[in-house]
C-alpha cells in the first residue's frame, strides 16, 4: 500500500529512484573535480574535508578502492550546494569549447593559405589589420619547407601569426 499525504499542503517524499538519481549526478560531478588540476581546484572554495577527499582519490589506483572514494565524495557533496560549482564547472568546459573552435578556425585559415593564393585577399578584407606581405611570405616558406621536407618551421609560425590576427569567439562563415 502506497503512502499518500491527507493533506495537500504536505509535499509528496523524495522516491527512492529519485534519491539515488541525485546521489550519482554527486558522484559524476565528484569524478568531474578528480580530473581538475590544482590550480582549478583550489579556485572552487571546497569545504576542506571534500578537497582532501578529491586529492586522496587522485593518489587511489586500484579500482574498488577508487569506487568507495567516489562514494564518499558523493556523500560528502551532499553537504555542500552543488550548483554554484557545477555553473563554474560548465564554464569552464564551455570556455574550452570555444578556445577549440578557434584554434580549428585558424587551422582552416592556414589551410586556406596554404591551397589558395585569394584566399590571402579575403583574410586582408575580413581583418585590415593583417600584416599581408608577412602572411604572403610565411605562406611561401611554408609550401617550400613542404617540398623540401624539413621541419615546418614557417607553418608553424603562420598559425601564431594568425593567433594574433583573428580574435578568439570569432566565427567560421559558410563564404570562407
Amino acid at each position: 500500500m502506497q503512502k499518500t499525504p491527507t493533506n495537500d499542503s504536505e509535499p509528496l517524499p523524495v522516491s527512492k529512484t529519485r534519491r539515488k538519481q541525485e546521489m550519482h549526478a554527486l558522484q559524476d560531478m565528484g569524478e568531474q573535480l578528480i580530473q581538475l588540476d590544482p590550480k582549478r581546484l583550489a579556485e572552487l572554495d571546497l569545504p576542506e574535508t571534500l578537497a582532501d577527499a578529491i586529492l586522496e582519490a587522485k593518489r587511489i589506483r586500484k579500482h574498488g578502492a577508487l569506487r568507495r572514494q567516489m562514494q564518499f565524495i558523493g556523500k560528502l557533496m551532499r553537504d555542500v550546494d552543488a550548483a554554484p560549482i557545477q555553473e563554474k564547472l560548465d564554464a569552464w568546459n564551455g570556455l574550452s569549447a570555444q578556445h577549440t573552435a578557434w584554434l580549428h578556425l585558424l587551422e582552416r585559415w592556414r589551410e586556406r593559405l596554404l591551397a589558395d593564393e585569394l584566399a590571402l585577399v579575403e583574410l586582408g578584407q575580413k581583418y585590415p589589420s593583417a600584416d599581408l606581405q608577412q602572411l604572403r611570405l610565411l605562406t611561401r616558406n611554408a609550401e617550400k619547407e613542404k617540398l623540401a621536407n624539413k621541419p615546418p618551421k614557417s607553418f608553424r609560425m603562420l598559425f601564431h601569426e594568425l593567433q594574433k590576427i583573428i580574435p578568439e569567439g570569432s566565427e567560421w562563415s559558410d563564404n570562407e
